[in-house]
């Protein structure tokens, strides 16, 4: 797997001869295609989609074609291209049918749209130049707008993941005559040129500057030697008419003395464009033929994460000319930053903008000019330090998450306007529309002129479509949520409709990377996680979270020490225990949610750790070809006799639901193993001769065992494979268009859905299938039991807490509904998960009668409550005054976590609040957040912090806070809060 190399061709031309253009979204036309393999395993129809989460990950380039109105592509570093479809303001992936063989294709270093044959459109693929992708880079092109391709293997990598992927584009297309294509490439291999639209290829001999800059020449890894070489190509159009070759083109490298090039033959001869800049990388070069200027961007490295300093400038390409237009200099003392992501309004030729490469803080700057550069003006303003005065406003509904649940002080606000703005483009044909790339989607508006006009145009998410997160695990547990992810980059999300973009990503705590996921089987309302970030950054920070509500709220303990990766993590059937295997650090096992944690014995660190699905003492490990099992709930294991595992490589390993004992274990090159006695042996399975990942999921209707889902090698067919039996037959679920070649780091079946599967790639996100296109009806009818009448407790002027003895259910209770009684019709006030719910707003000494409602999975709902009926208390009379309401949002044994609503129940603002408390129980505060607290004994005094003291009236503010309880854990009363 992943080991097939393309051949180079001796002579400098390559070649790659058609070999069929079968239709489809995303078809392969080269010979790797997996239909040419003896397919042991039959196939079946699934429909495969995305999970919705909308971006996540790098957009280098936007590219609009130049001649056909709506027609943009955009081009990702790990995620493939993309096509914008006009008609829905989606965008439709392009090479989900590149496989595990050629994987790297994924990467995509630049892209050209044809301004003349407007359907053909070219991709230079490859992900990397070192030897992390074992391939060559590849021309991949299309005479269908990216519906079918052919492929013209290059005889050097190209590094759509490697630095300097924002510059270009380095692949452009000849205006005049669009059978010549040009390519700049990275380390040495110079400018090459194509003369039968992609077909064969040639290195352009005369261009003898292939680029010297690397970011770091002395990089043991190999990643930061990479020099980016030729980085962008442009047309001089108006230098030639139609029909013949362009004769005035433009060259970027990547050399801080001679960054530009030019030829006016043609491609004939080449030489340096006199009078240049010196000292920074041109990283964009776009030309306006209307009015003769040539435009650079340009930085003091190839970024996409840096960038200190650099200018702008102009070449009159005319007179020769240059003049510098920088709208910060790089003499000023406040450029802190490179530029990047330049565009040119071709409705209004003179009108341009540039964007900063980069500037993390405050934000991304934009700066536009209306006269060639002559004069600017910002995106947004300091006014009064902190405060900044903005030209835009945004609206980011459709992605909620693009907060990163953050809560940022002035001068910085949530959301960023960007970073790694590499491409910045206006729509030739709409001066009112842009689109730019950041580091987590696409952002665009439809109201740009409202800058020159002094308005405020809006900025939106234009990502649909795109998914670029790399995904690390994936759980899907028999109750709650279908679907809960772990991410690279954006931490994970828990998934309540597989169709819309979940509202935030995991908090309290948030993990760059989440690493590991699990629940407990036999109680999955009880989950953990694992995940990386630099401790030094947040010491306060744990590694690992844990929620008693099936992922909605979070909250975590403490931590063994010197843990900056997450490495796996498994809990206990029971949910009773937890065993954590950090990367870096040795094994512990914690009794509880993380208090404390013991190292445990017998297992080596490093190790790959998973739970038995049935016996919550039993957990299972794996290193270096040796299987681990304990029995007494972590504290030690021990290496079983099973012989002949896989000794190296990424190995996964999973327990059967419900089968004690059972396990199944994927061994990369290997194949799939089998084990029944809870490792002591595992037994090969036959015609599964690789196994990158296995998962489970409902069984097949008339059969007891669960289904099993595999990304392998069946029968010499690679592809994600269904087996009913056991693994004794399989059926081939994927299709050719669609292999998603960096796929299987996780994969899982649905507990609830016969068919289903989720499965996770390396660049274009979560995708789940189901058979036949069809979703089956749930068959759970029966409603869980009548909840207990609920207590009020906590009662104040404005507010009180409902509790209520749980319901049961023969699947398990996601939530309940609260209602007020008002007359005869009852009104929703809240959805809670758990058995408790803090009311607040209410007014005071009024009568009020709510009652409760449970709900299941299935959509059932139960008989409703007996309602309660409480008066709240007397008001403060006006003026000023606040009231405090507390409510407990997650408990398990030994701790919670509460939450206190401060609210302003006068008639005036005030400017601070203290509330205090005395626990009736002896609970003990471990960390409290939004507040600044003391606790001595019993007693609890909490004041505001500094940014959320200031309340208008009616206004409100909330505070949390983790603690510890023995024995009783009760509401304490009073809660009082008071100004000043």
């Amino acid at each position: 797997m992943r080991r097939r190399l393309f051949s180079m061709l001796a002579a400098a031309a390559v070649t790659c001869a058609a070999i069929g253009t079968a239709a489809g979204s995303g078809t392969a036309s080269a010979s790797t295609s997996a239909s040419t393999s003896a397919a042991a395993a039959a196939a079946e129809s699934y429909t495969w989609k995305n999970v919705r989460i909308d971006g996540g990950g790098f957009v280098p380039g936007i590219i609009f074609n130049q001649t056909e109105k709506n027609l943009a592509y955009a081009r990702t570093d790990i995620g493939g291209a993309y096509r914008w479809e006009q008609a829905t303001k989606t965008w439709t992936p392009l090479l989900d049918w590149v496989g595990q063989n050629n994987w790297g294709y994924n990467g995509v270093v630049s892209l050209a749209t044809d301004p003349v044959e407007t359907n053909r459109v070219y991709v230079a693929a490859g992900m990397y130049t070192n030897s992390w992708d074992p391939n060559n880079g590849a021309i991949l092109r299309s005479a269908d707008k990216g519906k079918t391709w052919q492929t013209a293997p290059l005889p050097f990598k190209l590094g759509g993941n490697m630095p300097g992927r924002g510059m270009g584009e380095r692949l452009a297309v000849d205006p005049n005559n669009n059978s010549v294509v040009y390519l700049g490439a990275p380390d040495g291999n110079g400018l090459w040129r194509s003369t039968d639209k992609g077909a064969t290829w040639a290195k352009v001999t005369s261009f003898t500057n292939p680029g010297n800059y690397a970011q770091d020449p002395s990089d043991p890894n190999g990643y930061l030697t990479h020099r980016p070489g030729v980085v962008w190509v442009t047309f001089d159009r108006s230098s030639s008419t139609a029909g013949s070759t362009t004769k005035k083109i433009y060259v970027g490298v990547a050399d801080k003395a001679n960054t530009v090039y030019s030829s006016a033959d043609a491609g004939v001869t080449w030489t340096r464009v006199a009078g240049q800049p010196t000292g920074y990388i041109a990283h964009k070069g776009v030309l306006d033929h209307v009015n003769h200027m040539l435009y650079i961007a340009t930085s003091d490295t190839g970024g996409p994460y840096d960038g200190g300093k650099g200018d702008v400038w102009k070449l009159n390409t005319v007179t020769g000319a240059w003049t510098q237009i920088s709208p910060i200099p790089s003499s000023s003392a406040d450029d802190y930053f490179g530029y990047s992501g330049l565009t040119i309004d071709r409705q209004r030729p003179g009108t341009l903008m540039v964007a900063t490469q980069v500037s993390w803080w405050p934000d991304v700057i934009f700066f536009r000019s209306t006269d060639s550069g002559a004069t600017w003006t910002r995106i947004w303003d300091f006014a009064s330090y902190p405060n900044r005065s903005f030209r835009y406003k945004m609206d980011i509904s459709s992605s909620p998450w693009l907060t990163f649940g953050s809560n940022p002080q002035p001068p910085e606000t949530t959301p960023k306007l960007g970073w790694m703005t590499e491409s910045l483009e206006i729509d030739p044909f709409d001066s009112n529309r842009m689109m730019y790339g950041t580091g987590a989607t696409i952002y665009g508006t439809e109201d740009l002129l409202k800058w020159d006009t002094g308005g405020q145009f809006t900025i939106k998410p234009m990502v649909r479509g795109l998914e670029e997160t790399a995904v690390l695990d994936l759980i899907s547990p028999p109750s709650g949520a279908p679907l809960i992810s772990g991410l690279g980059d954006i931490g994970g999300f828990r998934h309540t409709n597989l169709d819309a973009v979940p509202p935030m990503m995991f908090t309290s705590p948030g993990f760059t990377s989440t690493t590991s996921l699990d629940y407990a089987e036999n109680n999955p309302a009880v989950m953990v996680r694992a995940g990386n970030f630099a401790h030094s950054d947040r010491p306060n920070d744990r590694h690992a979270a844990f929620s008693t509500d099936g992922g909605a709220n979070w909250f975590q303990g403490a931590e063994p020490n010197g843990i900056n990766e997450g490495g796996t993590i498994a809990a206990a059937a029971d949910g009773s225990r937890f065993v954590w295997a950090p990367q870096g650090v040795a094994v512990h096992y914690s009794v509880g949610y993380g208090n404390s944690w013991t190292a445990s014995t017998g297992l080596p660190t490093n190790a790959v750790v998973e739970s038995d699905r049935v016996n919550s003492s039993k957990f299972y490990g794996f290193s270096a070809g040796r299987f681990y099992a304990s029995t007494n709930g972590g504290a030690s294991f021990t290496a079983t006799a099973a012989t002949g595992l896989p000794s190296t490589g990424n190995v996964k390993f999973k327990a059967v639901p419900g089968r004690e004992g059972d396990i199944w274990l994927a061994g990369g090159e290997t194949g799939l193993w089998h084990s029944t006695n809870s490792g002591a042996s595992f037994t090969k399975v036959s015609g599964v001769t690789s196994a990158i990942n296995i998962g489970f999921g409902k069984a097949a209707p008339g059969r007891s065992y669960q289904a099993l889902y595999a990304a392998a090698t069946v029968g010499g067919t690679q592809g994600v494979f269904r087996s009913d039996d056991t693994g004794a037959t399989w059926v081939r679920i994927n299709d050719d268009q669609h292999q998603y070649g960096n796929m299987g780091e996780a994969i899982t079946g649905d507990p609830r859905i016969y068919g289903r599967v989720y499965l996770g790639t390396n660049g274009r996100g979560v995708l789940y299938a189901d058979s036949g296109g069809t979703v089956p009806p749930p068959t759970d009818t029966t409603p869980p039991s009548k909840p207990g009448r609920p207590v009020a407790s906590a009662i104040t002027s404005s507010g009180a807490t409902l509790t209520w003895t749980a319901s049961t259910d023969n699947v398990a209770v996601t939530g309940y509904d609260v209602y007020q009684q008002a007359g005869t019709t009852g009104v929703k006030v809240g959805s809670p998960s758990s058995a408790s719910f803090a009311l607040t707003g209410l007014a005071a000494d009024t009568s009020y009668t709510y009652y409760v409602v449970a709900r299941d999975a299935a959509g059932n709902s139960s008989v409703a409550s007996d309602p309660v009926t409480f008066r709240t208390a007397a008001g403060s009379g006006g003026g000023s005054g606040c009231t405090a309401t507390y409510a407990v949002t997650n408990s398990w044994p030994g701790g919670f976590q509460g939450e206190v609503t401060v609210k302003n129940a006068g008639t005036s603002a005030i400017s601070a609040w203290t509330v205090k408390w005395s626990f009736p129980n002896g609970q003990t505060i471990t960390q409290l957040w939004s507040g600044v607290y003391t606790q001595t004994g019993a007693a609890v005094t909490v004041k505001n912090e500094s940014w959320n003291g200031n309340l208008a009236a009616g206004a409100s503010t909330t505070f949390g806070f983790g603690a510890g309880w023995t024995g009783t854990n009760g509401v304490p009363a009073p809660v009082t809060c008071t100004t000043g």
